[in-house]
């Protein structure tokens, strides 16, 4: 019998080591050193090495264009952010928080795919029963939607034949007996996420699988986890919120950056197309730290409501708090506004919020920013029907960003009346001209003075 021997796995990269380490020497992470138990494989024959009478390698103006099929999941705002609809032999993993309804989402998708093809729903958290019950909850039936309750993955290739689509839930909560680790530990995620890839790309089936989330809100397990993965989708939001946000973070076959918008009812998830509700506040006008600013998420606009609150603080070291934007650019930007502007926030506590959930990561959003914490600084609120977008820089000049005109579009269309744009933007705003007053900025400065002086 082979001696069963125990090694230290890193969470994060996957690199091992004979004993445990405080710090990953790969990737430098602390306290990420897991114990692995790990039964040394049985001695196998020496293969003969294959001799290849002619190379392998094509080249690029030889390799023959192949056009990836997509399918509907019958969700459009799923299929929005996954690029069109699903690629055939693409692995999906969609990750969240526990009870944001990522197991509903792909109950739906499932039933829907199965009206017109086969589909397995491979169940290793919940009975069949349970899974079913959900289905009549959400009013969905099909002969083509077949269940199984396993935890061990060794047999689900053998359940496959005919398969065109089989949703993994959860793949935390599967394991092969190849490996003597519990399900969930590192090696075992590990090779059930490398089996899954064979599985696909050799007879072209496609995968949906659900993640679990860490605390930390990073999808639980090896970061080779989402480097084998075609698309990694993260389904966000509050449970005690009707509103979920899925974003994509990798897309192999799409845009990275697209984000869509659903609502959890007692019918299902239901993909939600206007946004002006749920991302604007309706008293946005009548308080002072708030603006709108048309962000841009993939190929799409959507107006977008910025909203700060500035108290003096009680503490030694004022405080910084931002929820949907990065805490360094706040600082930058409260850095900006004290140097250039005569803004002075140095005794105050900083919060900033974007409303709905949303994260403003680019550069445009800095303009909005600004502005809405000079609002809170002179207790002026900004006109409901103003909306602002720009890029700052240290020197407190507001650069030019990338689709003004679409950001512009968005604001004609939902009804507003002025628009600050970088001056460097508006030789492509004529057209806009006769439809909303378009105010040039060149420095974060003059647009305070011109707002709240």
């Amino acid at each position: 019998m082979a001696k069963q021997t125990t090694v230290f796995v890193c969470s994060e990269c996957g690199a091992t080591s004979p004993r445990w380490l405080g710090r990953c020497p790969s990737c430098g992470k602390f306290n990420t050193m897991a114990e692995e138990p790990v039964a040394p494989a049985p001695a196998a024959k020496q293969a003969k090495k294959p001799a290849y009478s002619a190379p392998r390698a094509t080249p690029l103006s030889q390799v023959e264009y192949r056009t990836y099929e997509r399918t509907p999941s019958g969700i459009s705002e799923f299929d929005n952010v996954i690029g069109g609809g699903i690629v055939k032999g693409s692995l999906i993993l969609l990750g969240g928080d526990p009870g944001i309804g990522k197991s509903t989402l792909l109950t739906q998708i499932a039933a829907h795919l199965s009206q017109e093809h086969r589909v397995l729903y491979f169940s290793a958290e919940e009975s069949c029963s349970q899974v079913k019950l959900r289905t009549e909850r959400l009013g969905l039936s099909s002969d083509n939607l077949l269940l199984i309750n396993e935890t061990c993955i060794d047999g689900l290739e053998a359940e496959l034949d005919g398969v065109e689509f089989c949703v993994i839930d959860s793949i935390q909560a599967v394991y092969t007996e190849e490996l003597t680790s519990s399900a969930g530990s590192v090696g075992q995620v590990r090779e059930c996420a490398s089996r899954l890839m064979r599985i696909a790309k050799s007879r072209g089936i496609t995968f949906f699988i659900i993640g679990h989330v860490t605390k930390e809100g990073a999808l639980a397990g090896p970061k080779v986890l989402e480097h084998i993965m075609d698309t990694v989708l993260y389904f966000e939001g509050e449970n005690q919120e009707n509103y979920r946000i899925l974003r994509s973070v990798k897309n192999r076959f799409g845009n990275v950056s697209e984000v869509g918008v659903f609502e959890m009812t007692d019918r299902g998830i239901i993909p939600v197309t206007d946004y002006s509700g749920i991302f604007l506040s309706e008293s946005r006008g009548e308080e002072a730290g708030a603006i709108v600013t048309p962000a841009r998420t993939g190929n799409r606009c959507m107006n977008v409501e910025v909203q700060t609150l500035i108290s003096k603080t009680s503490f030694g070291q004022p405080r910084r708090m931002p929820l949907g934007v990065d805490y360094n650019k706040l600082v930058l930007l409260l850095a900006v506004l004290e140097k250039r502007c005569g803004v002075n926030l140095g005794g105050f506590d900083v919060y900033v919020n974007v409303m709905g959930g949303i994260r403003l990561n680019e550069p445009a959003a800095d303009l909005a920013v600004c502005a809405a914490l000079a609002s809170s600084f002179y207790d002026r609120p900004v006109d409901k029907f103003t909306a602002a977008f720009g890029e700052v820089g240290l020197t407190g000049e507001v650069r030019a960003v990338s689709y003004a005109e679409k950001r512009v579009a968005e604001c004609v269309k939902m009804g507003f009346k002025k628009v600050l744009v970088p001056a460097k933007n508006m030789k492509s705003m004529t057209k806009f001209m006769d439809k909303i007053d378009i105010v040039p900025v060149l420095y974060v400065g003059t647009m305070i003075k011109s707002l709240f002086k």
